[in-house]
């Protein structure tokens, strides 16, 4: 079977914690040994995964020296992020898997539309928090646009366009054909817009379950897995009648949608993904990571499933 498993945040960095290196090395070991089950099974494997918490230091890390070297576009912090994690994800299954490498990191881009509504709106949250001065100082001197949180702090906000086509689809393709174990997309991809066949990077975040849906799809896997830190969707989450969900078909997620009961800033975008590759003929699952191996045979999480 091939696999496309999509990994939070909780699985590269703990939370509430100082983002070192070793701190991500300790919760990739992990990760991986939930992840090198499948591959001892014989699944075929595509990885990819969230940057939020790593891009957000990088782009501290881009103001904190701007005096000194040149700052990067929010494109390129993307991609830095791709490869920082790339690397230690794949090195740490490496290491999981005891046997000859043969998982690889691939820089991916992926191109949005540049008329998207979402560049009139930007509303995807990036970087630190500031109290609204400081905020007020940095939009002037960058002309970047910030955003009042619920928290009552500014956080600068960036456009979150839809995910149309991975640039490098075909030999990402090759690549997993080839029995390689690869880590894709990572952070969404580094958006990108296309004009007379010219690409060039946007100041933008593309949901990173959405472009999961876009991968497995560009893949061609039998099941997109978003691991996440909850075992199963819920409906009512956070009240008495709370209920946990263990299959769903396309049509009654959408309804569920419609009504509200997955919100956007949580489940909401990893429930649309599932709906976007299971309309497609796929199985989605939504899993806690140490259910992985489970939730790939059918055993664990919420499906999502035709119909």
């Amino acid at each position: 079977m091939r696999v496309v498993a999509a990994l939070g945040g909780n699985a590269l960095s703990p939370t509430g914690g100082t983002g070192s290196v070793e701190e991500m090395r300790a919760a990739l070991t992990s990760t991986a040994r939930s992840l090198a089950g499948l591959i001892a099974d014989g699944h075929s494997l595509v990885l990819t995964h969230g940057n939020g918490p790593q891009v957000g230091r990088i782009l501290l890390q881009q103001e904190l020296a701007a005096g000194q070297v040149p700052p990067m576009p929010m494109d390129v912090c993307g991609a830095e992020s791709q490869g920082q994690l790339g690397y230690l994800l794949a090195q740490a299954l490496d290491n999981a898997l005891g046997a000859q490498s043969r998982v690889l990191c691939l820089v991916t881009q992926v191109v949005v539309n540049g008329r998207d509504p979402a560049f009139r709106r930007p509303s995807k949250p990036v970087g630190p928090a500031y109290p609204r001065p400081v905020a007020q100082r940095i939009a002037h001197e960058s002309g970047h646009v910030f955003a009042v949180q619920p928290n009552g702090t500014w956080r600068r906000v960036v456009a979150s366009p839809l995910p149309l086509r991975i640039v490098e689809e075909a030999p990402l393709r090759a690549l997993v054909d080839a029995g390689h174990v690869v880590v894709a997309a990572g952070g969404g991809g580094v958006p990108v817009v296309e004009h007379r066949g010219k690409l060039r990077g946007v100041e933008a975040v593309v949901d990173k379950d959405r472009t999961a849906a876009l991968l497995a799809r560009s893949v061609g896997a039998d099941r997109l897995v978003v691991l996440t830190e909850v075992a199963q969707v819920q409906v009512g989450y956070g009240t008495p009648s709370a209920r946990a969900l263990d299959r769903l078909t396309v049509a009654e997620t959408r309804k569920l949608l419609d009504a509200g009961e997955f919100p956007p800033g949580s489940m909401g975008p990893k429930v649309e993904a599932c709906v976007d590759f299971a309309a497609s003929g796929g199985t989605a699952v939504i899993a806690s990571l140490a259910d992985a191996a489970a939730a790939v045979r059918g055993e664990a999480g919420t499906e999502v499933v035709p119909g």
